[in-house]
């Protein structure tokens, strides 16, 4: 699936050059469920948006399926993310004006799936997080875990074969984290998707199958 080799990212800051990443070796099989872990501006996010193809290495390699992401163009990059990855963020990022299902759609839409088909889609994600009912509801008359349950149905409704999260409960309670977490590890577990998802949490981390930590852009032994 995925396979990391010397992976650097590095950021200029007026006078200060920053390894957000520095060298990081990973490999991901097909069907891993693996949570990084490591304190903030550690370098969790810029793994993860190396993984979802948003930024490229400064240098070094990321392969997915045998494909060097850095090397495919911006198109080409699009291409890949709707057509293999699913993304779930801390924020939701739900459009505030559309329903729950109109905002799930949103996701077909690229892709060229057919206005009926989007609609039954949509409709089955909702359902298969629990929100079966809330079709019709916009974000501001839902909760913090139902809008995150919306996110992830988004996520989930393009079949992709990858799901990245980056802190998905962050800004739920505890009850509610734990809650979206079996709804994370559900739908994962049902698709045979590869998860991916970097936090602070530590409860989170300890229910990770596989765990990795990463801190000032290293990967160390966790």
């Amino acid at each position: 699936m995925y396979e990391l080799t010397g992976v650097t990212r590095r950021h200029t800051r007026g006078k200060d050059v920053v390894d957000a990443l520095a060298g990081v070796d990973l490999t991901i099989a097909d069907g891993d469920r693996l949570v990084v872990q490591g304190p903030t501006g550690g370098g969790k996010s810029t793994l993860l948006q190396m993984l979802g193809g948003l930024d490229r290495p400064t240098s070094g390699s990321v392969l997915l399926d045998g494909v060097d992401l850095a090397g495919l163009s911006e198109a080409r990059l699009t291409e890949v993310r709707g057509e293999k990855i699913g993304f779930v963020f801390q924020s939701f990022n739900l459009i505030p004006t559309l329903t729950a299902q109109e905002n799930v759609e949103t996701a077909l839409v690229p892709l060229g799936v057919k206005p009926k088909e989007r609609r039954k889609r949509a409709a089955e994600a909702l359902a298969s997080v629990g929100l079966g009912e809330r079709l019709g509801h916009v974000p501001g008359e839902l909760s913090g875990g139902q809008q995150q349950r919306v996110a992830i149905a988004r996520a989930l409704v393009k079949q992709p074969r990858v799901l990245l999260a980056d802190e998905p409960t962050g800004n739920l309670d505890e009850a509610t984290r734990d809650e979206i977490m079996d709804v994370l590890e559900a739908r994962c577990e049902e698709h045979g998707l590869t998860f991916v998802m970097v936090t602070h949490d530590s409860h989170l981390a300890r229910r990770a199958p596989r765990l990795v930590t990463l801190r000032e852009g290293v990967l160390v032994p966790s």
